[in-house]
C-alpha cells in the first residue's frame, strides 16, 4: 500500500504539490477563522449536572444584569500609605467621571467602598458581555486606561484587576507567547536540521511544509468545531503551532533519514524515495493514528474544552500525516539528492558511528541496559507523588501583569476572596415567591460559613439581592482566601453542605441553595478533570495498544511497550513536579498538566517507539537473531530517532520562553518527556526488553520470520 502510495506521489509529484498549494491558499482564505470557535469562559466547559452550572443558569434567569462581567478598581496611595479623606475623594470623582464617560460596554461603576484599614477602595466597573466576549476585555482595557488618566498627577492610583482584565492581560500574554514561540521554533528547528544535515534546503524544507499544513489545519479544525457545536481553549492556536512543527518535523525526518539511508544503499534518486515511503510509510501512518486515537479519546471526557481539544489537535495531526506521506515525497523526489546540499557524506555510510556503539552495547548487555533504563525512568516517576494541582489563574499569568498587580494591592485592605466573590443562590422552588425574612436569614447565616470572610451588601446596604423572579435571591460570599487558590476550592463543599442546611432549616418550607461563582467553578472543574482522567487514560491506552496490534500483528511486544509508555508517563509527570514545586517553590502545577503530559508525551512520544519497534522487526525479518536485531535497529534507526527527539524536544521547549506558567510549565513537561521517549525508552529499553525477550515478543504472529 505505501510502496503504491509513494510510486504514485513520485510519478505525479507537480500534481501533487499543485494540487497541496491551491488547496492549502483556498482553505486559508475562505475557510471559517479558529477564533470564531475560540471559548474562554471556563464555566462554559462544564457539564450541566454540576452544581456551579446550574447556578450560573439561575444567575441567567432571575439576574439577567448578573450575566454581566466584573472589573474590580482597586484605588490606593501611590505612597503606600493609608488614604484620607481626600483621596476618597478623588476615588469617588473618578468613578463619577468613569460613569459619565459612558465607555462602550460599561453599564455602570460602582461609588467606591474604603476598606477598614484605609489601606485601598474598591470599585466595581459593570461590563456588559459573557466571559467569552472579546469586547469585554477591551472594554476592561478602556476603563483601565480611563481610571489611569483621570489619576495621573495625583497622589492616587487605580489599577484594575477582576475576570475581564485577568482576560485582557492572558490574551495579550498568549499573543506575545505566541510570537515568541514561533519565532523561538522556527529558530531552533532551522539551527538543529542545519547542525543534523549541514544543508539549507534540509532546514528549511520542515518549515515551508509545517507553514503549508498550518494553512490549512486551523479552517478545518474550525469546520469541525463549528459542525459539532464545538469550543475550543485560547490555548490551542499556540498548541497548535509547536504540535504542528514537532510532529510535522518527526515525520519529515524520518523520511529524510531512510532517503538518505536508501542513496547511500545505492538506489536511484526517486526509486530510493519510494523505499523510503514504502518503509517507514507505515510506522508514520501508525505512528499517526496513535496519536489521533490517543487525542480522541478526549471526547470521553466531560470538560468541554479538553472534549474539543483533543480532537481538535487529531485533526491537525491527521493533515500533517498525508502531507508527510504525499506533499514531502513529491517534494523530495523533485529535488532529489540535493536536498542535503552542500554535504559531501550524502552517499557515505560513516563508520564507527555512535549509534553503531550504542547498539553493540545494547545487544552485547540488553539486561543491564534495560535496568539502567528502566531504573532511571522509575525513579524520576516517584517525582509523582508530589504532583499538586493548580487552578489559580492569576498565578498562570506573569507576575508583573496589571491584573496582579492590582490584585496584591487589594489584599492589603480586604480579603483576598473580595476579587471574585462567590455567589450563593436561595430559590423556592414550589413556586411560591420568596419570603424577604427568609432571605435575610439566609445570608446572616452565610457570614458564619465556612471559609466566608464576609457578606458584600448591594448597592442598598442589603445583604442579599431578590431577583426579577421573586424566587431567588443572591448573597454575594467573600471568601477568606485567594479565590483562585486550593484552599478556597477545598471549602466549596463545606460551603454547599452549610447553605444546603441553612435552606432547610428556614422557617420557609421548599427553598433549594445553590453555589456558583468562579470558585465553584473551579472545584467544579477539578472534580471533572480528575474524572476525566480516569475515563479517558484506560481507553486511549487501549486504543493505542491496538494500533501497536495491528502493526505487529502481536500480542506481546504491545504490552511491555505500554508498560514502558506508563512508566514514562509517570516519569514526566514526576520531573515536572520535583523541578516546579520542589526546585522552583511553586505551589502547584496547572491542573491540566497531567492530560496534556498524557496527550503529547505519551501519544507523540509513542512515534518513537513505533519507528523502532517497526525496525526492530525489519531487521529480525532479515534472519537477524533478537540481540543482533536490536543491534541493526539502534544503528539504522537510532539517528531518526535521536534527531526527531532533539528537534521535538526543544520546539517544545520554546514555550518556556512564552512568560505564561501554563506554557512554560506544559513546554519542560513535553519537552522532558519526548527527551525521555526518544533517548531513554526508544533508543535503549525498547531495543534491550525485546532482545531479552526474543522470538516471542513476535506471538503469535512471528513478523519477524523471514518473508516468503
Amino acid at each position: 500500500m505505501f510502496r503504491a502510495l509513494g510510486r504514485f506521489t513520485v510519478r505525479r509529484a507537480w500534481w501533487v504539490i499543485g494540487a497541496w498549494l491551491v488547496g492549502a491558499v483556498l482553505i486559508s482564505a475562505l475557510g471559517p477563522k479558529l477564533s470564531s470557535v475560540t471559548d474562554t469562559d471556563s464555566a462554559s466547559f462544564l457539564p450541566h449536572s454540576y452544581e456551579s452550572t446550574q447556578a450560573d443558569q439561575i444567575a441567567k434567569e432571575a439576574f439577567p444584569q448578573s450575566q454581566n462581567q466584573i472589573a474590580t478598581i482597586v484605588f490606593s496611595r501611590v505612597d503606600g500609605g493609608p488614604l484620607t479623606d481626600d483621596d476618597a475623594a478623588k476615588a469617588m470623582s473618578v468613578t463619577t467621571q468613569l460613569n459619565a464617560a459612558h465607555l462602550e460596554r460599561v453599564a455602570s461603576v460602582t461609588p467606591p467602598l474604603v476598606s477598614p484599614n484605609k489601606q485601598v477602595a474598591l470599585a466595581q466597573a459593570s461590563i456588559v458581555g459573557t466571559a467569552e466576549d472579546e469586547a469585554v476585555p477591551d472594554a476592561a482595557k478602556a476603563v483601565r486606561d480611563t481610571a489611569n488618566q483621570l489619576t495621573a498627577g495625583s497622589a492616587v492610583r487605580a489599577e484594575v484587576t477582576g475576570g475581564p482584565a485577568i482576560a485582557l492581560d492572558n490574551r495579550d500574554a498568549f499573543k506575545k507567547a505566541e510570537v515568541i514561540v514561533t519565532v523561538g521554533t522556527l529558530v531552533l528547528i532551522i539551527a538543529l536540521l542545519l547542525l543534523i544535515f549541514r544543508s539549507p534546503i534540509a532546514a528549511l524544507l520542515p518549515i515551508v511544509m509545517v507553514v503549508i499544513v498550518f494553512m490549512v489545519a486551523p479552517p478545518v479544525i474550525t469546520a469541525v468545531a463549528k459542525a459539532f457545536d464545538w469550543s475550543v481553549d485560547s490555548s490551542l492556536n499556540t498548541i497548535l503551532i509547536v504540535v504542528l512543527f514537532g510532529i510535522g518535523t518527526d515525520y519529515i525526518l524520518f523520511l529524510l533519514f531512510r532517503y538518505r539511508e536508501g542513496l547511500r544503499a545505492g538506489l536511484e534518486s526517486k526509486e530510493a524515495v519510494v523505499e523510503a515511503v514504502a518503509t517507514v510509510g507505515e510506522a508514520i501512518a501508525s505512528a499517526a493514528l496513535a496519536v489521533v486515537f490517543a487525542f480522541g479519546a478526549m471526547l470521553l471526557a466531560s470538560l468541554g474544552n479538553l472534549k474539543s481539544q483533543g480532537p481538535a489537535l487529531a485533526v491537525a495531526v491527521i493533515v500533517m500525516a498525508v502531507a508527510a506521506l504525499t506533499l514531502v515525497p513529491a517534494v523530495m523526489s523533485l529535488v532529489g539528492p540535493r536536498i542535503y546540499w552542500p554535504s559531501k557524506t550524502v552517499t557515505r555510510t560513516p563508520r564507527g558511528a555512535v549509534f553503531a556503539r550504542l547498539g553493540r552495547t545494547t545487544a552485547a548487555r540488553p539486561g543491564w541496559v534495560a535496568l539502567a533504563s528502566g531504573g532511571l525512568l522509575a525513579l524520576l516517576a516517584l517525582g509523582s507523588l508530589t504532583f499538586k494541582a493548580d487552578y489559580n489563574i492569576l498565578d498562570q499569568l506573569p507576575s508583573d501583569t496589571p491584573s496582579a498587580k492590582a490584585f496584591k494591592t487589594l489584599q492589603t485592605g480586604f480579603p483576598a476572596g473580595a476579587l471574585a466573590p462567590s455567589q450563593v443562590y436561595l430559590q423556592s422552588t414550589d413556586g411560591s415567591a420568596l419570603q424577604p425574612a427568609a432571605a435575610a436569614a439566609f445570608a446572616q447565616a452565610m457570614a458564619t460559613a465556612p471559609g466566608v470572610g464576609t457578606i458584600l451588601p448591594n448597592a442598598e446596604k442589603s445583604l442579599y439581592t431578590l431577583g426579577a423572579d421573586g424566587k431567588t435571591a443572591q448573597v454575594d460570599a467573600v471568601l477568606k482566601d485567594d479565590p483562585y487558590a486550593n484552599a478556597s476550592l477545598d471549602v466549596i463543599d463545606d460551603l454547599r453542605a452549610y447553605a444546603h442546611q441553612a435552606a432547610a432549616a428556614s422557617a420557609q418550607p421548599g427553598l433549594k441553595s445553590y453555589v456558583g461563582g468562579t470558585t465553584a467553578t473551579s472545584a467544579d472543574t477539578r472534580t471533572a478533570t480528575s474524572r476525566d482522567e480516569k475515563v479517558v487514560f484506560p481507553v486511549a491506552a487501549a486504543l493505542i495498544a491496538l494500533v501497536l496490534i495491528l502493526l505487529l500483528r502481536s500480542l506481546v511486544a504491545p504490552w511491555y511497550l505500554l508498560l514502558a509508555v506508563g512508566l514514562l508517563y509517570l516519569a514526566t509527570l514526576g520531573a515536572t513536579a520535583l523541578f516546579f514545586q520542589s526546585v522552583l517553590g511553586k505551589a502547584g502545577l496547572m491542573s491540566a498538566l497531567p492530560i496534556m503530559v498524557y496527550m503529547f508525551v505519551v501519544a507523540i512520544g509513542s512515534d518513537y517507539n513505533i519507528l523502532m519497534v517497526a525496525r526492530l522487526r525489519e531487521e529480525a525479518r532479515q534472519g537477524n537473531t533478537p540481540r543482533r536485531a536490536a543491534d541493526l535497529a539502534v544503528e539504522h534507526a537510532g539517528p531518526s530517532v535521536a534527531s526527531a527527539g532533539l528537534i521535538l524536544a526543544g520546539t517544545f521547549a520554546s514555550l518556556l520562553l512564552a512568560g505564561v506558567a501554563l506554557l512554560m510549565q506544559l513546554g519542560f513537561a513535553v519537552a522532558i518527556g519526548i527527551a525521555l521517549a526518544a533517548f531513554v525508552m526508544a533508543l535503549f529499553l525498547v531495543p534491550a526488553l525485546t532482545a531479552l525477550v526474543g522470538h516471542a515478543a513476535w506471538w503469535p504472529g512471528h513478523q519477524d520470520e523471514r518473508a516468503g
